[in-house]
């Protein structure tokens, strides 16, 4: 009578071991096993973190193993169970592995696919494995389902709460993400919590800001602290800061922003013109205009708050740092929105760079952190759910990248950036101020704006030779790079000709899904409906890799390091932009800055969003082997020494900097967006 040996791992995480009963079903080419109960006597089965092993007896050998069903039936109270693989070892002595890494719920089945071969749908040839594939795809569809959170929105998952999310896509843990717990307990843990309900009380002077800056304090923040005045630093954050994805070269300056030569002249160093310095290539400039219009947050009727649109003028000296040479506050020029100067009174020219500086925060919060990485993100993740089965390659490639985040930004939208959320209490956005500014942002979100070379070049910043201490874009370069070669390995080795890319029907209605409903056809957004080369899928891929993983980490880990002092990231400001100059003192720059209160929860925000995860995953680290391929396997190595490279190169440049960059080292970049 021949055996077939079982062997089950189950999860590591909390909760993954389960005291259900446990049947396995063996599908082979020429007959199926008896539904087997896996139990051995006197033995707890399938604890968490066990690899068990059984015997299923069979009367005839069943041919080749192609699939395995596994049923887990209530034995006191439903019981959860997460499966990480099965391994099958035929009479003949072969090993057949089948990688599940899914939650069993309920009295719910799962059939596994060996993940041998290349899986793609076109070299299918049985019905049963195209049966099986089919049946998948048709379940997901109805459990991953878009919704519209807002109107023109990406589109996100139908899901009000994080519990109604499918098992398979939720934390492990969910007290480890809810928001009002873990901003309670920065606030704890910053000592600030003697402040948290003191809205409207203002801080007395700059250093009353040390009062909750003090308790906890690193290497950048410091700085930060003892230099925020300082136009250099001002300058330097616009390469290297929270948001370095703002500042342009100034080919031609705007009529909105009539800058002359006689106003600036004191601030440039090469005795030429303004507009030979424009020329020469000197001249940059960073505008939010996206803010123009943009209601301010007005939930508390006992404090207004206040946004503006400012325009900045910046010149690269000859010692290549970036300085501000005029800041004006709002879109239409006129008597009542003064251009200032590095040569105007100092409360003057500090509180126009504190209301570039707040203009900034509420950009870099809403569109370069929330839209460009989140809810793109979460976009492709629906589309990889809804239209690749497991073992397709791409499903493999892409799922430790997609890992928690719908989870996150389902919770987000539950505590959040929700009407009433957390995101209303400090940021002079909220109240629905950020909804309006994701709108008009998604209108120049292009699918070529998030090639990480393509929107540096768009902005004309790309030479090294022009601007040599851009960090980010030296380092987002060699990290894209080096995952744009990853991707194309693996597409090289599942896909012999770019005829194979056109041929799977199953990579194309991803393709189309991203753009045809979760970008909703946006007749701007030009994101591909269909692909039709190698190249062009190793490219798209690179995309969503890189979104998730780098430009996350370059715009998320650093709030803290940037943001912790007040001063430099104002949350909201409490008194409107000055139409006048000579009018500013010091008392109306605090009166400005947020009040004690609004300083806490937002101290509270950038800290619990610049911490890791417990047991993160950082890129190139794929302990779940939904791959089993050698040649796969080759590539990840490959792909983990080029990152282990870049990030020995960035640790050697970074020796003895007072302000060292580090947002894009391998070692600090999550595969995903968890937090």
């Amino acid at each position: 009578m021949p055996t077939y040996t079982v062997t089950i791992a189950t999860g590591n995480q909390w909760f993954a071991g389960t005291d259900d009963y446990i049947y396995i079903t063996l599908v082979g080419t020429e007959r199926c096993s008896e539904r087997t109960l896996l139990d051995k006597p006197l033995y707890n089965d399938f604890e968490r973190g066990a690899v068990d092993s059984y015997d299923v007896r069979v009367g005839e050998d069943l041919g080749e193993i192609v699939l395995v069903k596994i049923e887990k039936k209530k034995y006191w109270v439903q019981d959860d169970w997460y499966c990480r693989y099965i391994t099958v070892k035929t009479p003949s002595g072969d090993y057949v592995e089948f990688p599940c890494f899914r939650w069993l719920v309920d009295d719910k089945e799962v059939v596994l696919r060996d993940g041998r071969g290349t899986h793609l749908p076109q070299d299918d040839k049985t019905s049963v494995v195209k049966q099986h594939r089919q049946k998948e795809l048709d379940l997901r569809r109805k459990t991953y389902r878009w919704k519209e959170w807002q109107p023109g929105f990406p589109m996100s998952i139908d899901a009000n709460r994080h519990k109604d999310l499918p098992r398979d896509i939720q934390f492990d843990s969910e007290k480890g993400v809810d928001f009002v717990l873990n901003y309670s307990k920065a606030i704890e843990n910053l000592f600030v919590n003697q402040f948290m309900h003191m809205f409207q009380s203002s801080w007395s002077d700059f250093a009353d800001f040390e009062r909750i800056f003090v308790r906890i304090k690193n290497t950048i923040s410091e700085y930060v602290m003892q230099h925020w005045r300082e136009d250099f630093m001002f300058g330097y954050q616009f390469l290297n800061g929270c948001n370095p994805v703002v500042i342009r070269k100034c080919t031609k300056l705007p009529d909105k922003f009539p800058v002359t030569h006689e106003m600036v002249s004191v601030s440039l160093e090469r005795e030429l013109t303004l507009e030979q310095e424009i020329e020469a290539g000197n001249i940059y400039i960073v505008d939010y205009e996206v803010l123009d219009g943009i209601t301010p947050n007005s939930t508390d009727p006992c404090t207004l708050q206040y946004l503006a649109a400012p325009i900045c003028l910046l010149y690269k000296n000859a010692q290549n740092k970036i300085l501000p040479i005029a800041i004006q506050l709002g879109q239409t020029p006129g008597k009542d929105t003064p251009i200032f100067l590095p040569t105007d009174g100092q409360y003057d020219w500090l509180l126009a760079k504190i209301w570039v500086r707040s203009a900034d925060f509420q950009y870099h919060q809403t569109i370069t952190h929330l839209l460009r990485t989140h809810l793109m993100t979460e976009v492709f993740a629906i589309a990889m759910y809804r239209q690749l089965p497991a073992v397709h390659p791409v499903y493999k490639l892409l799922i430790p990248h997609i890992r928690f985040t719908i989870a996150i930004n389902t919770k987000a939208r539950e505590q959040l950036i929700c009407e009433c959320g957390i995101f209303d209490k400090a940021n002079a956005t909220g109240g629905g101020g950020h909804v309006q500014l994701v709108q008009k942002a998604v209108k120049s979100l292009t699918f070529r704006s998030l090639c990480f070379p393509d929107m540096i070049k768009s902005r004309c910043v790309d030479s090294k030779e022009e601007l040599p201490t851009y960090f980010y874009r030296d380092d987002g370069y060699r990290v894209w790079e080096a995952t744009k070669s990853f991707v194309s390995d693996v597409v090289n080795i599942y896909y012999t000709s770019d005829e194979k890319v056109q041929g799977d029907e199953e990579i194309q209605a991803f393709i189309k899904d991203v753009c045809s409903f979760g970008m909703q056809d946006f007749d701007h957004c030009e994101f591909p409906k269909s692909l039709k080369s190698r190249e062009e899928l190793t490219e798209y891929l690179t995309v969503v890799v890189f979104t998730a993983s780098a430009q996350h980490a370059a715009v998320n880990f650093g709030q803290y390091d940037w943001c912790s002092w007040i001063p430099n990231a104002p949350s909201t400001m409490r008194r409107p932009p000055p139409n006048q100059k000579g009018i500013t003192d010091v008392n109306l720059i605090i009166e400005s800055l947020p009040d004690r209160g609004r300083s806490s929860w937002h101290l509270g925000a950038v800290w619990a969003l610049s911490q890791y995860q417990e047991n993160e995953l950082y890129l190139g680290m794929y302990p779940d082997e939904h791959f089993i391929e050698k040649p796969v396997k080759a590539a990840m190595e490959k792909f983990r020494k080029q990152l282990a490279e870049i990030t020995s190169t960035i640790k050697r440049r970074n020796e003895g900097k007072k302000l060292p960059y580090y947002n894009m080292s391998p070692d600090k970049i999550p595969n995903s967006v968890a937090v």
